[in-house]
C-alpha cells in the first residue's frame, strides 16, 4: 500500500477541486496513483479535473509571427506580469518567434541559434536578460506550421499592443488550398479565433490520442452503469457520449463559436464552394500562456493533517 502523503492529497485537491476527504479516499482506493485518483473522482462526479488541469499558471508572453505560407509560435515564461511588460522582454519574445519561423519550430534549434544583432545565442541572450532584469525566465515552447499552397493564419488573444504579435494565447491554423490567399486568410483568422475560444485537442477523431479516447470510454461506461440499465443500452449510451466527446474535443467536429450551429468541417466545405477551390485544414497549434504549469501554491500539509485522523 503506497503512503498517502499530505503533499499528494494536496496536489490532487488542487488538480480536481474535490474535497479533502474525497481526495484522500480516492488516493486510498487507487493505491496513491494520482492519475487514477483523478479518474476515480470523475467517475464519482466529484471532480472538474478536465476543466481545471490546464489552467494558465505562469506569467510571460506568447509570441506569434507569420511568413510566406508559414507561421510560428513561441512561449516565454517569466515570474511576474511586470516583466512581461518590459520592453527588453517583449523584444526578446518577438525575435525568438522570428527564429522559430526560420527553424521550423524546433525548440532546440531556436535555443542554439544566434541572437539577431548580437554575438550570443538565444540561450545566452536569455541568461543575460535574467541577470539584467533580475527575474527567472524560460523559453518553454516553440512550434511552426507550413503549407505548400495556401496560408497559415494567425491570431493572438489579449494582444498587448495592436499588431505586436504578443499576448496570452496564440493560434496557428494551416489551410492548404489554391484559393485566393486574402479570402483564405480571412477564413483562417476566424478559425484561429475559434481555436482560441474552443481549445480543441485534435484536428480529427483519428488524430486524437487513443489513450485519451479509451480513458474517456472507461469513465463514460462506469457512469452509464451507475444508471442500472442493461448492457446493450449502456453500450448505446456510451457511443452517444463518445460522439459528444468528439464534438467537444475535435476541431472539425466542433460547432463554430461565431454562429453556434455549424460544424467547423461544414464551415470549411462551404468556404471551399464559395471560393471555387478545395480547402483542407492540415493542422493547428494553440498555445495558452502557462498551460500545464502550476503557480506556487500554499502548503496544504496542515489542512491535510487536520483531517488525517478521521
Amino acid at each position: 500500500m503506497a503512503q498517502i502523503t499530505a503533499a499528494l492529497v494536496g496536489e490532487l485537491r488542487q488538480k480536481t477541486g474535490a474535497g479533502m476527504m474525497d481526495c484522500k479516499k480516492a488516493l486510498a482506493e487507487t493505491d496513491g496513483d494520482l492519475e487514477a485518483a483523478i479518474d476515480w473522482l470523475r467517475k464519482k462526479g466529484l471532480s472538474a479535473a478536465a476543466k481545471k488541469a490546464g489552467r494558465a499558471a505562469t506569467e510571460g508572453l506568447v509570441g506569434v509571427t507569420g511568413g510566406d505560407k508559414a507561421a510560428a509560435l513561441v512561449e516565454v515564461n517569466a515570474e511576474t506580469d511586470f516583466v512581461a511588460r518590459n520592453e527588453q522582454f517583449k523584444s526578446f519574445v518577438k525575435s525568438v518567434a522570428g527564429l522559430a519561423l526560420a527553424n521550423d519550430g524546433s525548440l532546440e534549434a531556436v535555443r542554439a541559434a544566434g541572437y539577431p544583432g548580437e554575438a550570443v545565442t538565444v540561450e545566452g541572450k536569455l541568461t543575460a536578460l535574467i541577470a539584467t532584469i533580475g527575474e527567472n525566465m524560460a523559453l518553454r515552447r516553440a512550434a511552426a506550421l507550413s503549407v505548400p499552397a495556401g496560408v497559415v493564419a494567425t491570431y493572438v488573444h489579449n494582444e498587448i499592443e495592436v499588431g505586436s504579435g504578443l499576448g496570452k494565447i496564440g493560434v496557428l491554423v494551416a489551410l492548404k488550398s489554391e484559393a485566393d490567399p486574402a479570402k483564405l486568410s480571412e477564413l483562417g483568422r476566424k478559425l484561429a479565433m475559434h481555436v482560441a475560444a474552443a481549445s480543441p485537442q485534435a484536428l480529427t477523431p483519428d488524430s486524437l490520442d487513443p489513450e485519451v479516447v479509451e480513458r474517456e470510454r472507461v469513465i463514460l461506461s462506469e457512469q452509464a452503469r451507475a444508471s442500472g440499465k442493461p448492457e446493450n443500452i449502456i453500450e448505446k449510451m456510451v457511443e452517444g457520449r463518445i460522439r459528444k466527446f468528439y464534438e467537444e474535443a475535435v476541431l472539425l467536429e466542433q460547432v463554430f463559436v461565431m454562429d453556434n450551429e455549424t460544424k467547423i468541417k461544414d464551415v470549411v466545405a462551404r468556404a471551399a464552394k464559395e471560393l471555387g477551390n478545395p480547402i483542407e485544414v492540415t493542422g493547428f497549434v494553440r498555445m495558452a500562456l502557462g498551460e500545464g504549469l502550476e503557480k506556487k501554491q500554499e502548503d496544504f500539509a496542515s489542512e491535510v493533517a487536520a483531517v488525517g485522523g478521521r
